[in-house]
């Protein structure tokens, strides 16, 4: 039975990827619950043993060899000791042998029960550091169930050989985008949390970081750190500006996005149900980089205005509605990527 129960434990550091080490400690607190269910007198002087090597389990009773028993708990009589020990003399602390057979059947069941919950807990455990290590990266999920009321998505999302359902709020949701049980979706890990049940991963689709992951996963000047996002932008299911930058002179930071034939960028958009993303080129001069935020508007000035956080835009008479956009989007996105109020003003009015 002794080899069995080291084949057993062997067996869950194979399957599940739980440490021995950690298994024969939660299986020695099992065990001394057990004692001490049945004999609540005994206190500490328990001791386990557990010899891998030689596959023996042992339980012994710690008891201070005295000429007399004042606490038969704690004491042994020396010529009690000396059956089990020859060389006994009092003072000594010997160990007596404990049969785990008189367990009774509640104190084996509580044994059970610590080492199925020290399973759970290592289980949970795994799990929480795989998907702690994937705070803010891409996690590929399968959507297994939609809330009909709320909206909320139902995500089995997996990182390597590990799985735990995630919760996709109506609020993380592209509102355009239409999903069913089945779907394969790639989803962005905002937070993960150690709750007493298990990981809690907080995802989302609409958080600017699931773009930038998106274009480090197909633009390998972003990925190897030759073209820099250095802002980004985004109304989630409508439109995205990023801006774009490499210390490299002869990269074009806004071609290698957009890819081959645009081949990189469609890529992107089809993954986000036909968002429009909007890219360019960043600047350290903050008139050339709000200039280029209002594209696909021309701009003809920009003016700086005193308090250093707001700027008066001139464009074309013709463009101002292209450059305000549609409920003034184009404007808003342009203000949220590089940071500064833009008052647009046509040329007429100049």
């Amino acid at each position: 039975m002794n080899a069995e129960f080291f084949e057993a434990i062997e067996d869950i550091e194979k399957e599940k990827g739980i440490p021995r080490a950690y298994m024969y400690e939660k299986i020695n607190q099992a065990m001394l619950t057990a004692f001490r269910r049945d004999n609540p007198e005994c206190g500490d002087n328990v001791e386990i043993i557990l010899d891998e090597e030689k596959k023996r389990i042992e339980m012994n009773l710690k008891k201070t060899v005295v000429e007399e028993v004042e606490n038969p708990n704690l004491e042994i009589q020396l010529e009690a000791a000396k059956k089990l020990s020859r060389r006994a003399k009092v003072g000594d602390v010997i160990a007596i042998p404990v049969e785990t057979k008189k367990f009774g059947r509640i104190a084996a069941q509580a044994a059970k029960n610590v080492i199925i919950q020290g399973i759970r807990e290592a289980e949970r455990g795994m799990i929480y550091e795989e998907f702690n290590s994937k705070e803010h990266e891409i996690l590929t999920g399968v959507v297994s169930r939609i809330e009909p009321k709320t909206g909320a998505v139902s995500i089995r999302v997996s990182s390597n050989s590990e799985y735990t359902e995630a919760m996709l709020s109506a609020n993380e949701r592209i509102k355009t985008e239409e999903l069913k049980e089945g779907d394969r979706i790639k989803v962005y890990v905002v937070e993960v949390r150690n709750q007493g049940r298990g990981p809690q991963v907080l995802i989302s689709r609409t958080h600017p970081g699931l773009v930038k992951r998106l274009f480090e996963l197909e633009v390998p000047e972003i990925y190897d750190g030759t073209v820099e996002i250095k802002s980004i932008a985004r109304e989630a299911g409508s439109r995205t500006k990023m801006a774009v930058w490499s210390a490299d002179e002869n990269v074009d930071p806004i071609g290698a996005c957009v890819g081959p034939r645009g081949g990189r960028v469609a890529t992107i958009v089809d993954e986000l149900g036909g968002e429009k993303i909007d890219i360019v080129k960043y600047s350290e001069n903050p008139e050339e980089y709000i200039a280029a935020s209002l594209a696909p508007s021309e701009v003809v000035s920009v003016t700086m205005l005193e308090d250093g956080k707001s700027c008066r835009v001139v464009v074309p008479d013709n463009q101002l509605s292209l450059a305000i956009g549609k409920e003034g989007q184009n404007a808003r996105l342009a203000a949220k990527l590089t940071g500064f109020k833009i008052d647009i003003k046509p040329a007429s009015e100049a």
